[in-house]
């Protein structure tokens, strides 16, 4: 090669180079905080089945265009199943986010996790979390072994929603398949389709398109508790079904349980085994959420038949509203650690 042509190219090359990283360094800063889950998991030849196998930084190499929106701190703060999500993790994953958000040169935080309990994480960072800063959370349906793999879409989204200014004061958020959910109300509808975060009747904040971030409404019904404890009590769930005979209850109470959510039906009504259960809790000082597993609507005192929501309140249950079950126990779990075992209490902080 002439000795000119190799110059022009050792030039070009060297402008390359320099150019990488200029093209992000006046972009504002966005912490990746990679936990697990489908998003992190390739085909083992093996198990021949998905098995976590890549980090955040793997995933962020798969999608260079990201240096278009912001700079990516990258913080592998763990690799599993978010089956394996429980109160240990979740207090650390709110101290991480919160160090993050702190910096003043963070504009947001995108969290990567399992869609199996992505809501319960979402609304857990939602209540834990203190700041305008944006939190948006990111899974995937498919893993990376799979051509169609939604993982590095659904991480392009979320950089680009962690750095709109519209993102501000909206708390947690879960970004997947285009579609923005706001951590209240969101659940997995799906096992299988990209599709599968869906709020009900209260539908998405928004959408990302690929000119822009069109928001349409804003999450209302926030609220904030500080972790201040780094061993959260202990809260069970109980289904309300046809036959139940709320022993599982009353053995929970016995071996030291400190909260129950009952998932009952229709507006929080049970039978009489379950509202005995539920009463002999509540005279043990053990407080007593009811829920509904019914998929919209919330649960009130209405139904005055024995075992009806009204028995059950009347007797001192708390009505969670539209929380679902796990999100419920997640409530109750953290107002019981701050301090908060009244009934008038509890109840102010499931109303707000």
């Amino acid at each position: 090669m002439p000795l000119f042509r190799f110059s022009l190219l050792a030039t070009a090359l060297a402008g390359q180079m320099l150019a990488a990283p200029a093209f992000a360094q006046d972009k504002p800063t966005v912490q990746f905080i990679a936990t697990g889950g489908t998003i992190a998991m390739k085909i083992d030849p093996v198990k021949n089945a998905p098995v976590p196998a890549i980090s955040g930084d793997d995933l962020l190499a798969t999608v260079p265009d990201v240096g278009m929106y912001a700079q990516i701190q990258v913080n592998n703060l763990s690799n599993v199943p978010s089956d394996y999500m429980d109160p240990a993790r979740w207090v650390q994953l709110t101290a991480a986010v919160q160090a993050a958000l702190e910096k003043p040169e963070v504009a947001g935080v995108i969290v990567s996790h399992g869609t199996d309990t992505l809501e319960e994480t979402a609304f857990w960072l939602d209540v834990t979390v203190q700041s305008p800063k944006p939190v948006v959370l990111i899974g995937a349906q498919r893993n990376a072994s799979v051509s169609d793999f939604d993982g590095p879409r659904n991480l392009l989204n979320a950089v680009r929603i962690a750095v709109d200014p519209q993102s501000q004061n909206k708390g947690a958020m879960l970004a997947m398949n285009n579609q923005i959910n706001a951590a209240r109300y969101v659940t997995k509808t799906h096992t299988a389709n990209v599709e599968t975060f869906r709020s009900g009747e209260y539908g998405f904040l928004g959408e990302v398109y690929p000119d822009r971030v069109v928001y349409g409404n804003a999450p209302v019904r926030r609220q904030h508790i500080a972790i201040a404890t780094q061993t959260m009590p202990e809260v069970e769930i109980f289904p309300m079904y046809g036959g139940a005979n709320g022993e599982a209850v009353r053995q929970a109470v016995d071996r030291g349980v400190k909260g129950i959510v009952i998932d009952a039906l229709g507006m929080g009504n049970m039978n009489v085994p379950m509202l005995n259960a539920s009463k002999y809790a509540m005279g043990k000082g053990v407080p007593v959420v009811v829920t509904t597993r019914v998929h919209n609507g919330r649960v009130m005192p209405s139904y005055g038949f024995e075992g009806g929501g009204k028995t059950s309140y009347d007797a001192g249950a708390i009505m969670a509203g539209d929380l679902k079950a796990p999100k419920a126990r997640i409530l109750l779990m953290l107002a019981l650690q701050a301090g908060q075992k009244e009934r008038a209490q509890l109840q102010a902080l499931f109303d707000k």
